[in-house]
C-alpha cells in the first residue's frame, strides 16, 4: 500500500518537474510598448534627441529594417553615397525641408517613397504620441543635420495620459472598438496585408487566412509575428511590430483572431 502510494507519489513528482524545466526552456515572448513622453514647454533640443534615441533603438522599431540597407533606406549611416538622413532629409522631397519631409515620412509614409524601395513603413501616427513623433524627427535631424524641432511644434499631452505608461497603446488602437475592421485598419494591418477589398500585397493575403492557419497560430502570428515567418515573406521578417500583445486589449485581440480564422 505505502510502496504504491510512494510510486504514484514520485511518478507525480517527476511529470511535473518534467513539465517545469521544459516551461523554462521555452523562449518568453517580450514586447516592449513605446512609454508616453511628458516633455514641458522648456524642452531642450537634446532632451528631444535623447528621448528619439530611445524609441529608434527601441520600442519605435526602427532597426527592424533601417540600417539593413535592403528593406528600408540607411538612416545613421551613409546612404548610396548621400550621408546620413540629418544630412540629407532636406534633399529628398522637393519644397520639403528636413522638420517637414522626416514627419511626413513618419505619418504618411506612403506619400513619398524612395526609388528603389517598396511601400511597407507603417503609419507611426496610429501608435506614437506627437510628443515620441516629434522626438523622433529631432533624433533623426540630428544624424549629420541640425535640429530645429521646438516646443511649439509638439501639441501638449492630454492630461489624462500624460506620463502614463503605454498611453500611446492600447486605448489609441480602435480606441478599444471590437469590431475586427476597425482594428485592422487602426492597427495598421491594411498597410501590409490585403482584406476584404482593401490593403497592399507586401505581406501575405488575410482574405482566406482562416484555411491556412487555425486560431491558435493566428494568434501566435499577432503576439510573435517572427516566430513562423510564411514561405516567401522571410525577407520581411522583422517588419511586423511586436507589440500588439501589449496594445490590443483580450477583447480585441480575440475578436480579430476569430475573423480571421472565420475566413476559410
Amino acid at each position: 500500500m505505502w510502496a504504491n502510494n510512494l510510486r504514484i507519489f514520485g511518478v507525480v513528482l517527476g511529470t511535473l518537474a518534467l513539465y517545469t524545466l521544459i516551461a523554462n526552456k521555452i523562449p518568453q515572448v517580450q514586447s516592449e510598448v513605446p512609454q508616453a513622453l511628458s516633455l514641458g514647454a522648456n524642452v531642450t533640443p537634446e532632451q528631444l534627441v535623447s528621448a528619439g534615441d530611445q524609441l529608434y533603438q527601441g520600442a519605435g522599431g526602427c532597426t527592424a529594417c533601417h540600417g539593413l540597407g535592403t528593406r528600408a533606406p540607411n538612416l545613421l549611416t551613409d546612404e548610396k553615397g548621400q550621408g546620413t538622413i540629418g544630412a540629407r532629409c532636406a534633399k529628398r522631397e522637393p519644397g520639403k525641408d528636413c522638420k517637414a519631409y522626416l514627419y511626413e515620412s513618419l505619418t504618411s509614409p506612403r506619400a513619398f517613397v524612395v526609388t528603389g524601395y517598396e511601400p511597407i513603413m507603417p503609419d507611426l501616427g496610429r501608435t506614437l504620441s506627437p510628443q515620441q513623433l516629434w522626438a523622433l524627427v529631432a533624433f533623426l535631424e540630428s544624424q549629420g543635420g541640425s535640429v530645429d524641432v521646438q516646443a511649439s511644434d509638439i501639441p501638449a499631452a492630454p492630461a489624462s495620459a500624460a506620463g502614463a505608461p503605454g498611453a500611446a497603446g492600447a486605448a489609441r488602437i480602435a480606441n478599444g472598438s471590437t469590431d475586427p475592421m476597425e482594428i485592422t485598419r487602426a492597427a495598421g494591418c491594411t498597410a501590409c496585408h490585403k482584406m476584404g477589398g482593401e490593403g497592399a500585397a507586401i505581406g501575405p493575403d488575410l482574405n482566406h487566412v482562416g484555411a491556412r492557419l487555425s486560431a491558435a497560430l493566428i494568434r501566435e502570428s499577432i503576439l510573435a509575428p517572427d516566430a513562423k515567418i510564411a514561405k516567401g515573406y522571410e525577407k520581411f521578417k522583422g517588419i511586423m511590430p511586436k507589440t500588439f500583445g501589449d496594445q490590443l486589449t483580450a477583447a480585441q485581440l480575440e475578436s480579430l483572431v476569430q475573423f480571421l480564422a472565420s475566413h476559410k
